[in-house]
């Protein structure tokens, strides 16, 4: 009765050997298997988009930006890394080359007070009739307020160090998202370089892109411009 009994046995665990047998068959062919790609832009979008990225005070202090442009770039994407204080100029820029339809899509990324000066870069393009696709701020120092819109501004600060939420004006159009970070771990200094800030930055950005057969929301060419100057005071990075 043993043999009998160990063999029925046998047969009756064989169906729970073959499950095993092929989820563990499906277990090695998904960890073989590539990890599917993160949704990226178009080459067309792509090259048609520009990214300014505006550095703090110094050009010292946040060259996180930097490696936020070469991963862009090695998308395809064009950038421009500048200082802060370039803004106006950048602006004029950024209009000449929409207008002669060299760009389409607008974004603009800054850091302490290159993310303080977003609003009036953001107003100035709206004056000169063009839209601001997305902006992304991070840790804007002093009281930053938010009078004409990018169709999404995105401002990832610290809640308890020196950064501060953006403020809208009365009437604002576009989205604006303040996104407190503190008790992550992350610093005034090193929120540009932080990988997950990094990878949330560019993810946003290639989201924009793929949006960007939707036109962003733009004030009328001469329009009041309600925004406090940044470039007036440099603020500490």
């Amino acid at each position: 009765m043993r043999p009998n009994g160990r063999h029925t046995a046998g047969a009756s665990q064989l169906p729970a050997i073959r499950v095993w047998a092929m989820c563990l068959l499906l277990l090695s062919a998904v960890a073989m298997s590539p990890t599917t790609a993160r949704a990226a832009p178009s080459q067309a979008a792509a090259a048609t988009t520009h990214v300014y990225l505006l550095r703090g005070v110094l050009n010292i202090f946040s060259l996180g930006l930097d490696t936020i442009g070469a991963r862009l770039e090695a998308q395809g994407i064009p950038v421009t890394v500048a200082n802060f204080v370039s803004w106006s100029s950048l602006a004029n820029e950024a209009a000449t080359a929409y207008r002669a339809g060299r760009i389409k899509t607008i974004i603009l990324v800054g850091h302490s007070s290159g993310a303080t000066a977003l609003p009036d870069m953001i107003a100035k393009l709206n004056q000169l009739g063009v839209p601001v696709k997305l902006a992304i701020g991070l840790d804007s120092v002093f009281k930053t307020r938010l009078s004409t819109g990018a169709e999404r501004y995105i401002n990832i600060y610290i809640g308890d160090g020196p950064g501060e939420p953006v403020r809208p004006a009365a009437g604002l159009r576009g989205k604006l998202d303040n996104v407190d970070v503190r008790g992550t771990g992350v610093g005034h200094i090193s929120i540009d370089k932080n990988e997950a800030i990094q990878r949330r930055v560019i993810a946003e950005i290639d989201a924009a892109i793929m949006r960007s057969r939707a036109p962003a929301p733009v004030a009328e060419p001469g329009a009041p411009r309600q925004a406090r100057s940044a470039a007036a005071a440099a603020p500490r990075n």
